[in-house]
């Protein structure tokens, strides 16, 4: 897939004129990557903004009893960010590592401040950004509020290529709960 057709699927040209689309898909560097690379560390600045067109990724945190927690998955189509660093600067609290090979398209901070003098281009961030937003907080509430298997259920309907693709152990940290937790609720659903 070349740069135009995958960011014009982000980016839809009906959206913009001509001009704002050109200037917009110039902005964008192709990223190859392999499994386990990091395209954010944690304790390091964010400098790019990603779409992710091929591949998994996912974000992760150490926590007190050093054990690596998975915060969020990525896939196709997604934006690949750590949206506090990016935008204000600071360390970022995450690693955000390649759980397969993929591509994406990053563009830098100051690439990304020429083009919100689009109208459209703002409004696309935006709506991103809220959709980012309740995605986190729905993740948050359902740790709390759902039983395990729920929200297993949940991650299987919403993100289907997320289960095939990533190891079980990243999942489980992800729901919140241990990797015999996880099989046991594999088992009950094959029943």
């Amino acid at each position: 897939m070349n740069q135009s057709h995958f960011l014009q699927g982000i980016f839809k040209p009906e959206n913009f004129n001509p001009e704002e689309l050109e200037l917009i898909l110039r902005q964008f560097d192709e990223v190859e990557f392999g499994k386990n690379e990091y395209l954010i560390e944690k304790g390091k600045v964010a400098n790019y903004y990603y779409f992710l067109e091929t591949g998994f990724l996912r974000s992760y945190t150490i926590d007190t009893e050093r054990n690596d927690i998975t915060t969020k998955f990525f896939s196709q189509n997604d934006i690949v960010i750590d949206w506090h660093s990016y935008f204000l600067k600071k360390p970022c609290k995450e690693s955000i590592q390649a759980v397969t090979k993929g591509k994406c398209w990053k563009i830098s901070f100051n690439d990304f401040m020429k083009l919100f003098s689009i109208e459209a281009f703002r409004e696309v961030g935006r709506t991103r950004l809220v959709n980012n937003y309740f995605e986190l907080k729905n993740h948050s509430i359902s740790v709390i509020a759902d039983q395990a298997k729920d929200r297993y259920l949940n991650l299987i309907a919403e993100k289907p290529s997320i289960v095939q693709n990533v190891p079980l152990k990243h999942i489980a940290t992800f729901l919140g709960i241990t990797d015999t937790s996880l099989s046991r609720i594999r088992k009950e659903i094959t029943l």
